[in-house]
């Protein structure tokens, strides 16, 4: 009994020391700020910043490192700025004699997606693909529906813009998509499977990728890659970081089954900020054209250029007389930066120049020779000005489409003199000939096709053989034969 009763107060006796032992070195280390026992964090207010003691080196702990309480934090910030698309569509059944008489009515085919308010009066950020050919779709916002209008489309980053009339919303706050890092812990919102408001993590695995999905003659595809589980109504949702800002808009997944297989894509948010001011203040994206095109530098064209390394992009088509012919830069120039920074890779190339307008001019560091050289580069618009322009789409009802003249920029590249591109195709002529969405019509049976009228009124009167001859999606020249 007395050893045990020792024992008890010698470990009494050491646990007082201990204590004002720990109490004494922590007072004094705390004072110097060096206190190896506490990480306090700062009491203020919440103003968007994390802060942490001095005790943590500047280069270890950085302004925005998260907490597991961040995703907490972040969900309840972002998670009411976005909302549930619905949206209605009619999808054509096959074709039969009956529908010469009473027209093809076809089936009406429900879906869904996601969305992001963009303003508190009523603006919204989703995807192109997911209102694409829709006839109605429907805002849902904590249970209560609005009927939505389209403001613009851009096919090309793969964004549209909606409106609904309604006030006070919460809308998304933004932060710079340059300033996220590999790494840095993410949101996913949206509302996969039909299931609203639904919220995942991950981290940002990689950024400017290329994926090749988009269906657009100048596609901007340089994608923020994460982790965090994306499914199909995910997409128009927001990527946000640890202060519910969004960072991107959720847009793709890659995956065998059409589930999340592990890697989801995002539109990073610079891109986004600039192609919805535009369609909400022009109608169309105000893209700004370099004049040439770039490729990656792989081995063989490193081998064939005779490259000592492979940092830049190649140059591999200029436009004649666009604003990188007028600036000196030729063809296998090596671009290495615009506005002193690095680009590597064509999907930064894109990037960066998406950030442009028309009439910009931007400073360009190229390689020829061996030979570093300085220019500067004016950027045009599609026409080859500096101009505002305002996208003509001529709607025919007689061929059921929607055409619109081709630029001069893609005249240029496809070299043709004049074309019309269908735009959208409804129910009608044109998808009883089997013309796709995207093809140029350049001649009718030899007969040039240099504006949407002579188009609808060619085809609306001709009779016999014919052939229609243009560019598919893909830039290829074809035929398609008929007889009437």
């Amino acid at each position: 009994m007395l050893k045990h009763a020792v024992t008890i107060i010698l470990a009494f006796v050491s646990g007082v020391a201990g204590a004002a032992l720990y109490q004494w070195y922590g007072q004094k280390a705390e004072k110097n700020g060096t206190s190896p026992f506490f990480t306090h964090y700062d009491e203020r207010p919440y103003d968007g910043a994390f802060r942490y003691t001095e005790n943590y080196e500047k280069d270890e702990v950085q302004e925005g490192h998260e907490t597991a309480m961040d995703f907490v934090f972040a969900s309840k910030v972002s998670t009411p700025s976005v909302v549930y698309l619905k949206t209605m569509l009619r999808v054509p059944q096959a074709s039969t004699w009956m529908e010469w008489f009473f027209g093809n009515q076809g089936a009406q085919a429900i879906s869904s997606g996601s969305g992001v308010i963009y303003s508190s009066d009523g603006y919204i950020i989703t995807n192109n693909h997911v209102i694409e050919s829709a006839e109605d779709i429907e805002v849902v916002i904590q249970k209560r529906t609005f009927k939505a209008s389209v403001v613009g489309t851009d096919p090309s980053s793969d964004l549209a813009v909606l409106k609904i009339e309604a006030q006070g919303l919460p809308f998304i706050r933004f932060t710079s998509s340059q300033e996220v890092q590999v790494g840095e812990r993410v949101l996913a919102v949206g509302n996969p499977f039909n299931l609203t408001s639904t919220v995942t993590a991950g981290i940002v695995s990689a950024k400017g990728r290329e994926l090749n999905i988009l269906r657009s003659v100048f596609p901007i595809e340089s994608f923020i890659q994460t982790d965090a589980a994306i499914n199909p109504g995910n997409s128009g949702g927001a990527l946000v970081n640890m202060r519910g800002e969004l960072v991107g808009i959720n847009t793709a997944i890659l995956s065998k089954t059409g589930s999340y297989a592990g890697y989801g894509f995002a539109v990073p948010s610079d891109i986004v900020k600039k192609v919805v001011d535009d369609l909400i203040n022009f109608g169309e994206v105000q893209k700004a054209f370099f004049g040439a095109e770039v490729l990656d530098i792989n081995s063989d064209i490193a081998e064939k250029l005779k490259l000592n390394s492979y940092d830049g992009v190649v140059v591999g088509y200029v436009q004649e007389s666009g604003g990188a012919s007028r600036a000196g830069i030729e063809k296998s120039d090596i671009i290495l930066k615009i506005n002193g920074q690095n680009v590597n890779s064509r999907s930064e190339f894109e990037e960066i120049l998406s950030y442009h307008s028309p009439g910009d001019q931007i400073n360009v560091v190229f390689r020829r020779n061996q030979k570093t050289i300085s220019s500067k580069v004016v950027l045009t618009n599609r026409e080859g000005t500096t101009e505002i322009l305002q996208r003509e789409i001529y709607t025919s009802r007689v061929l059921g489409a929607d055409l619109e003249r081709v630029s001069k920029v893609e005249r240029d590249l496809y070299g043709i003199e004049h074309g019309v591109r269908i735009v959208k195709v409804r129910s009608g002529f044109i998808r009883q000939l089997r013309l796709e969405e995207g093809f140029i019509v350049a001649y009718i049976n030899k007969i040039p096709i240099k504006d949407a009228e002579t188009l609808n009124d060619i085809l609306e009167k001709i009779r016999g053989r014919v052939v229609i001859e243009g560019v598919n999606r893909r830039g290829k020249w074809e035929q398609h034969r008929y007889y009437f």
